[in-house]
């Protein structure tokens, strides 16, 4: 069972907290991380890709010279695919590039992906990050002082204060728990959950 300390904002240690081992000490398997994140990067796509068929290259309604006796090669449209402005032979189409990944497998990636932080040591509570007014300067203090470069910090619900704060600096990502997701923790070196969010993650996950 996973016991970590938990810091305020200037990085000072105010208590431990301990982390349910079932979601935070589980066993590492990259074919399954790598599966999940394939499939979350494939929904990502849009897929809007189209190229013309023979049936809608607009013209090429005559046929472009007569069957036989010009000594030149049979030919019924100019839109043929072998000529110059023709179309284009199975070229993309719109498509779903998404394919399922089971839910359960979804989670167990999803406790694989935090448990890598732990055992990296990348993984940060931090009590509460708490600003005056939404301003980028106070929020880099902030990181400053917690000594984070490429981090996702993971909030108990939406805090427009912080995530309007966060947004310019780059590398730094501010996340809600329903938005959590394997290829957002694996892309970001260091994980800083917030004390409040720790629960609720690990009641999605259990």
């Amino acid at each position: 069972m996973a016991v970590v300390k938990v810091y305020d904002q200037n990085k000072q240690e105010a208590g431990d907290i301990t982390l349910a081992p079932e979601v935070f000490e589980v066993e590492v398997k990259p074919e399954i991380l790598n599966l999940v994140v394939r499939a979350q990067r494939a929904a990502m796509r849009a897929g809007t890709h189209a190229a013309k068929t023979r049936a809608e290259v607009s013209g090429g309604g005559a046929k472009p010279w007569r069957q036989k006796g010009t000594g030149r090669a049979r030919s019924g449209s100019s839109r043929s695919p072998i000529w110059r402005g023709g179309a284009v032979i199975f070229g993309p189409q719109p498509r779903d590039y998404g394919f399922k990944v089971n839910k359960k497998v979804r989670r167990l990636a999803m406790r694989m992906a935090l448990s890598s932080r732990l055992a990296a040591e990348s993984l940060m509570v931090v009590k509460a990050i708490e600003l005056p007014e939404v301003k980028t300067k106070l929020m880099a203090d902030v990181v400053g002082k917690l000594g984070l470069g490429k981090a996702l910090i993971i909030a108990n619900g939406a805090d427009e204060k912080l995530a309007l704060s966060a947004r310019n600096l780059p590398g730094i990502t501010v996340q809600n728990v329903e938005q959590l997701n394997v290829y957002d923790v694996l892309r970001h070196k260091q994980l800083v959950l917030l004390e409040g969010a720790v629960e609720p993650v690990q009641e999605r996950l259990k």
